[in-house]
């Protein structure tokens, strides 16, 4: 692993379990489960360490997959300059990239 695809790992991880350093967006599907089952979902969420080859090819922890409340649910992080216009130039590098974790319900992706 290079030294910026651990840097990237380690930003991703911070914003994934403890939604620092980024912004955090459920999805209309995941909102109609209820505050409850939200509150477990963003949870697992914190505590997901089932990275693989075929989850994480890249090693960035980026995307996640796990059933709950009954649905199969996703999380993602993207990349964005800090307008949130365009791709980040440098994930990288928090001064010019702006995370963003969606959690999702798999049939919302």
């Amino acid at each position: 692993m290079t030294n910026q695809t651990h840097r990237i790992r380690a930003l991703n991880d911070e914003l994934r379990q403890y939604l620092i350093g980024g912004g955090a967006v459920i999805t209309p599907g995941i909102a109609a489960l209820g505050q409850k089952a939200v509150e477990r979902i963003v949870q697992t969420v914190a505590v997901f360490d089932d990275f693989c080859h075929a989850n994480d090819p890249y090693e960035e922890h980026d995307f996640g997959s796990f059933e709950a409340e009954g649905e199969k649910i996703f999380f993602k992080i993207d990349y964005y300059d800090r307008t949130l216009t365009h791709h980040s130039p440098d994930p990288a590098d928090p001064k010019v990239t702006e995370r963003v974790i969606t959690i999702m319900l798999a049939d919302e992706y």
